[in-house]
């Protein structure tokens, strides 16, 4: 069975997002992982210090084909620092998994499914 994770800011971090909204699209994204026989997981960190070893760990945690980086790490241009620092943890720990990239929590899936067999 194929495995994907899914690495974004925690929504309820972020000041002005609906974090339960977010959280339920998330959610919603995992059930149609499991729809399409993918092993999929969610990792959400907060924008601080404590990002980095949750992100380690879980990408230790297993071996993943594919590792989905959220629009939130990577779009706002004052996190490009960061969305830097989480490829290069992907390229470091993860090196076999193929990184892709969402448009929005809800097309999770696809995007992975771009890099799957």
């Amino acid at each position: 069975m194929p495995t994907v994770l899914i690495l974004g800011f925690d929504p309820h971090a972020v000041p002005g997002t609906d974090g339960d909204a977010v959280r339920a699209l998330l959610d919603a994204e995992l059930v149609r992982f499991a729809g399409h026989g993918i092993d999929a997981a969610v990792t959400l960190v907060a924008p601080d210090d404590t990002a980095e070893p949750a992100i380690v760990a879980a990408l230790a945690g297993r071996r993943w084909d594919v590792v989905v980086i959220g629009g939130g790490i990577r779009k706002p241009e004052p996190a490009l620092p960061f969305f830097e620092a989480v490829v290069n943890l992907v390229r470091r720990h993860a090196p076999q998994a193929a990184i892709s990239f969402n448009t929005s929590p809800a097309d999770s899936v696809e995007a992975a499914r771009r890099w799957l067999p």
